[in-house]
């Protein structure tokens, strides 16, 4: 455990360093995300219908979507893609540690550092300017913060199993164009889940995506009350053991059938 956890702390430190990047990425969420918010500005000024969610709950959901989009799982590591590519992948097996739980702790530090660093100014300009509101209640608030360490450990299960998808298919074009389109639609980050249909929604809710943005969001807005924080909880959790199985499944089956490519 010490020796992922050492980890998890070099590869943290080493992406806080990245300041600027970090500072491009909230102008640009920014932008984008004053865009998203005028989109759902004009589709409830323009609708007499009743809808599951007021206005200023979706804008304060859009906000929270821009504030944690680094977080979300949409793209597999740069780093090990290289790796599979020349051949250095096999020096990774060559380490004292196991494949899968090396891959978790970097894809759990890929998620968390960068998000940290957009998250903050986000946060801030939406309070102050975008009208983003404060949380329900300090329950709603711890509530908040114990489903984002959720989607946390669930985002960094999803990355890995993208990452280790490499050993089978070498580029990651083909995951890179199919994974962001079908995460941003199923988690809510392009639409809120309770905008969707009743049928959807119903598939939606038993898919790992609604853990990483929608559950949290909405334990926010208190469209979810506080006293269902379990089973938030829960779906993260169990999501998040049944993709590590997945993973480590995978990882076993990969190293026996891999064939290095350069090196």
């Amino acid at each position: 455990m010490t020796a992922y956890t050492a980890i998890v702390s070099a590869r943290f430190r080493m992406l806080l360093q990245y300041r600027a990047a970090a500072m491009a990425g909230v102008v640009t969420q920014v932008f984008w995300g004053l865009i998203r918010v005028m989109i759902f500005e004009a589709f409830y000024r323009s609708t007499t219908a009743s809808q599951p969610m007021e206005l200023m709950d979706v804008i304060t959901y859009v906000w929270l979507g821009q504030a944690f989009l680094a977080m979300i799982p949409w793209n597999t590591d740069p780093e090990i893609r290289q790796m599979v590519r020349t051949g250095t992948v096999a020096y990774e097996m060559l380490k004292p540690v196991g494949l899968y739980n090396l891959w978790y702790a970097r894809a759990l530090a890929t998620r968390t550092a960068p998000t940290l660093l957009r998250s903050i100014p986000i946060f801030v300009l939406g309070m102050l300017f975008f009208g983003m509101k404060a949380p329900e209640s300090m329950v709603s608030t711890v509530g908040f913060a114990a489903a984002m360490a959720g989607a946390i450990i669930l985002s960094a299960a999803i990355s890995t199993v993208l990452n280790i998808s490499l050993m089978w298919t070498i580029s990651a074009e083909g995951v890179g164009r199919l994974v962001p389109a079908m995460v941003i639609l199923f988690s809510g980050l392009a639409i809120p889940i309770p905008l969707f249909p009743d049928w959807a929604q119903k598939v939606l809710h038993v898919l790992p995506f609604a853990g990483l943005s929608d559950y949290p969001f909405r334990l926010y807005v208190g469209q979810i009350p506080p006293e269902n924080l379990w089973m938030v909880l829960a779906h993260q959790i169990g999501w998040t053991i049944l993709l590590a199985f997945l993973g480590k499944y995978m990882v076993s089956r990969g190293i026996k059938r891999m064939t290095v490519q350069g090196g």
